[in-house]
């Protein structure tokens, strides 16, 4: 199995603007891996892995201050773009991962299920809001928030592909797809937040960059931004990862997310249950749809993938904080993960693994001051805290 460190010695190898598969860095240890010495991420062929995972699990990460930390997906298909699934399954798979929140973004330019006449739903091929439609009474049922959404998809880059969610009708942005900026500018006066998609995919006839040509923030992606049209940026899709996108939005003040983009099912992309694959972490006032809003345009967002956090330095800082208690007593300091986000903690030359609800002894006569190595606040820049007087001190 290859490890989290040498991924990252190879990504640094292969430059900053470079994305970077990382199938096995998602892979779950689960008895079917175990047995067959498969990467689960397709273990379909495996059996109903499912059924052994019948129960919806919970996901610990405590409160961050006033906020609560939600977690959901916001880049998914169904049979009613070029996904494999109806619109309720992403809801049931879903609650099975211990989400709260996912967003459905159907393509609007394409949709080749229907085209082909896959789904057979007439008074449906012209509707947009299709899939919203049906998933939202499964989601309501069930106490998911389900946010509406809609991929803009364009076969060129730039400027390449955008999500809009929180929008009001995806059919009205339908209506002027001739021009990406206005489809741009009816998703944000709907209200919706849009996010550059897949910033480093290589596939030139489909929107993604051309073999050997470098990810980078082009003009068209600034132009729309200066307009107020483009909000965020994935860090991560699927399985790759786009480092450099940690700085972008750093430095342009762009929110982060990191996203499944699953067109298949749940159980063939990641496996059942799996905590390796992409969640965004929303820090929301409340569990609500208009708190998860307000914590998109606010930039409280943090990606948690194949082991790794990565988000702007501000909450992931206080997220570390959070998930960390700091106890003393028989000659030792104790650090305590109190959430079920693994953190590798290195101490001088000396690497300590702080597992889900673990924890490790430091003596007390030593100065603890430590590089988090798998949470990230940039591109290749681990978070760093010195713990003094039983409090963290972060920079």
């Amino acid at each position: 199995m290859t490890t989290r460190r040498s991924f990252l010695q190879c990504s640094a190898l292969l430059g900053a603007a470079a994305s970077f598969p990382v199938h096995y860095a998602l892979a779950q240890e689960s008895s079917t891996a175990q047995a067959g010495g498969h990467d689960p991420l397709f273990v379909a062929s495996h059996g109903n892995v499912l059924a052994r995972n019948p129960r919806p699990r919970t996901i610990t990460i405590p409160d961050v201050g006033n906020y609560k930390v939600l977690k959901g997906d916001f880049h998914m298909h169904t049979l009613f773009s070029d996904g494999h699934v109806m619109p309720g399954a992403r809801v049931q798979e879903a609650l099975q991962n211990g989400f709260d929140v996912i967003s459905i973004t159907d393509h609007i330019e394409h949709r080749p299920n229907l085209s082909r006449g896959v789904l057979r739903l007439a008074e449906n091929n012209d509707d947009h809001n299709a899939a919203y439609k049906m998933a939202k009474p499964e989601a309501d049922k069930n106490d998911l928030i389900l946010i509406q959404g809609t991929e803009i998809t364009k076969f060129v880059m730039p400027p390449g592909h955008f999500n809009a969610i929180f929008i009001k009708d995806a059919n009205a942005i339908a209506e002027v797809v001739d021009d990406w900026k206005k489809m741009l500018a009816v998703a944000a006066d709907q209200g919706g937040f849009i996010t550059w998609n897949h910033p480093g995919w290589v596939a030139p006839t489909s929107g993604g960059l051309e073999r050997g040509v470098p990810m980078s923030f082009t003009a068209e992606h600034e132009d729309v931004r200066k307009k107020g049209h483009l909000h965020g940026v994935e860090v991560f899709n699927g399985s790759s990862h786009y480092p450099i996108v940690s700085d972008w939005c750093n430095e342009l003040d762009l929110g982060l997310v990191t996203v499944s983009d699953v067109h298949t099912s749940e159980l063939q992309m990641y496996g059942a249950q799996n905590l390796r694959r992409p969640i965004t972490l929303v820090l929301a006032e409340d569990r609500t749809e208009e708190a998860v809003r307000e914590a998109f345009f606010a930039h409280r967002t943090i990606g948690w993938v194949a082991d790794m956090i990565l988000g702007r330095p501000e909450w992931v800082q206080k997220l570390f904080a959070t998930c960390t208690e700091i106890g003393s007593g028989a000659g030792s300091v104790t650090i305590k993960n109190k959430s079920d986000i693994p953190m590798n903690l290195k101490v001088g030359a000396t690497d300590y693994e702080l597992k889900p609800q673990g924890n490790v002894h430091f003596r007390p006569d030593i100065d603890i001051k430590l590089e988090v190595t798998n949470w990230f606040v940039g591109t290749y820049k681990p978070l760093t805290a010195t713990l003094a007087n039983g409090a963290w001190r972060f920079g």
